[in-house]
């Protein structure tokens, strides 16, 4: 967990809500003295919350603090939970080894390095190596467990869904109305990104495909969810092409569903990913969208309205594609029987996991 309520803390957050209490106990190890996503949450229903310090900030303090924390509480706990991008830092295993925390599980949640090149050489190195370490292997899709795990693991790599609780997404009339008003929205088309503001979501080809639009004389706005190292240029290129007043950014927010049925189309033109949490709960809330063929998994289609484009396509051709499909939102009885038969319905994967968490 960080601090950033992103992909990863919102998955956890899912099956906690589920998952908490008499059975199972989750508690939490953060590298950041700063609250994580959702901390108050978590304390309030129960949960131990751990700041150590963060690796890149003082090397030596963050393995001081990382083997005080095992030494002393390692006998508390029966296993170990690692949710991560990358393989680049398994200090949390090797540690849950040495002082005997029975079940460590590595989960992947992406299919491609997104940080430094350093980072990129520690996860190869450490792919080698993470059988010695982990017990249990587990991805959010198949591309992701591909780039996590070699071939000794991939066959034993377990899929756990990136499940949603659909009535929490679901659209909602009344938070339409109070944010169009709120940012003066009314009889525009509002197309939406969710993500953290980073080179991996693509956000400045989604500015130039909203540019294209504006082009056609289409009275729109584009609004972005998330912040990121990727803020400042991105608003620079806003300002490049006038386009201050058309294209809102918000920082990070967790009313999503609000935010969602503000909204009209969905746009997600990441350039990779494991398998996004924002992709579901847009089509939870029936939402019209548009993604990265190349980024996005055909496992990702739930609904009807989520439709694959390449990234070989010039913003024009996107622009277009937009046009061509501005259709409606799905009903929700649409919705709710999609995602029961897509695997993706919290409910029926908490029980799963329950299983593999004994």
């Amino acid at each position: 967990m960080t601090e950033n309520p992103g992909g990863i803390e919102s998955f956890i957050l899912n099956y906690y809500k589920k998952l908490q209490g008499d059975e199972f106990i989750f508690d939490f190890l953060a590298n950041s003295y700063n609250d994580i996503a959702y901390e108050k949450f978590f304390k309030d229903n129960g949960s131990k919350i751990f700041h150590i310090c963060s690796r890149s900030k003082n090397l030596i303090k963050y393995k001081k603090e990382l083997n005080t924390f095992f030494k002393c509480y390692s006998k508390d706990y029966y296993s170990i939970w690692v949710n991560v991008c990358s393989l680049a830092n398994i200090d949390y295993l090797k540690m849950a080894k040495k002082y005997g925390i029975r079940k460590r599980i590595i989960h992947s949640h992406n299919s491609k390095n997104m940080d430094s090149n350093l980072r990129g050489i520690l996860h190869q190195k450490n792919k080698a190596c993470i059988k010695n370490y982990a017990t249990d292997f587990w991805a959010c899709s198949e591309e992701a467990a591909k780039w996590f795990y070699d071939s000794r693991i991939y066959g034993d790599c377990i899929i756990i869904h990136n499940a949603i609780n659909v009535k929490d997404f679901l659209f909602d009339e009344n938070y339409r109305k109070v944010n169009r008003q709120k940012y003066n929205l009314d009889n525009k088309f509002v197309l939406g990104n969710i993500g953290r503001l980073h080179f991996q979501k693509n956000q400045t080809f989604l500015i130039d495909i909203f540019h294209e639009l504006k082009k056609e004389s289409i009275d729109a706005k584009l609004i972005i969810v998330g912040e990121g190292e990727d803020e400042k240029n991105l608003k620079k290129k806003v300002r490049e092409l006038n386009l201050e007043e058309d294209i809102i950014f918000t920082g990070i927010q967790y009313n999503i569903s609000e935010w969602l049925s503000t909204f009209d189309f969905f746009l997600f033109p990441s350039i990779f990913e494991g398998l996004p949490l924002s992709l579901l709960e847009a089509q939870a809330n029936g939402l019209p969208i548009i993604a990265s063929e190349e980024a996005i998994s055909s496992a990702a289609i739930v609904t009807k309205n989520l439709y694959f484009y390449s990234l070989n396509k010039t913003s024009k051709d996107w622009a277009k594609m937009i046009m061509k499909l501005k259709n409606k939102r799905l009903e929700e009885e649409v919705i709710f029987k999609s995602f029961k038969q897509s695997g993706y319905d919290i409910n029926t994967e908490t029980k799963k996991l329950m299983e593999l968490l004994k």
